[in-house]
């Protein structure tokens, strides 16, 4: 039996799931509404304040779709009740970034600047001209949004020059070297 399938999901107070046929999963909060049709042979029932994933048989893919399941569904309870956060940081002289209306705007290096126009349902905030916030309800969006905006100038290992996550560890190398004769 899957350890993380048989985790019960507790709903907090204020977020409600209400499960249709197929396993058409609504769950709404105060962060917003997230729908996701999950994998209709998983068993998924709600007992008030607790929801169960249960799967029909140890069939392989039942399995493995057990405690993928209960981590999606899990994610949308998190997601609606307190919310995901992604920090990015901005390292270079000269590189910046900017919010103009829905757009962020990226001074990287380039001849130009980046605009990126915000998505449906995630809030971009820059608090200081090297940070970015991108927070929102829904996991995976915020991290796809996320690695988009580290994509346009990743760090490079010589300098540290580029976008990076807040924690992430950047392995420096070391340069070249003058030959002496």
């Amino acid at each position: 039996m899957s350890r993380i399938g048989r985790m019960p999901i507790s709903v907090p107070a204020g977020v409600e799931v209400k499960i249709e046929t197929g396993n058409l999963v609504t769950v709404k909060g105060p962060k917003g509404t997230l729908k996701q049709q999950l994998h209709p042979a998983m068993n998924i029932a709600a007992d008030g304040p607790v929801v169960h994933v249960a799967r029909p048989n140890d069939l392989k893919e039942n399995r493995a779709l057990h405690g993928l399941t209960r981590t999606l569904l899990n994610n949308m309870v998190i997601g609606v009740s307190e919310g995901y956060k992604k920090e990015l940081e901005i390292n270079g002289v000269g590189y910046r970034a900017a919010k103009q209306g829905k757009q962020l705007v990226l001074n990287v290096g380039f001849s130009h600047q980046v605009t990126m126009d915000e998505v449906d349902g995630i809030t971009v905030e820059v608090p200081a001209p090297n940070k970015i916030i991108i927070s929102g309800p829904d996991k995976q969006q915020v991290g796809q949004f996320a690695a988009e905006v580290r994509e346009k100038r990743p760090p490079e290992p010589y300098k540290g020059k580029g976008i990076k996550y807040i924690d992430e560890v950047i392995r420096r190398k070391v340069g070249k070297t003058g030959v002496k004769k």
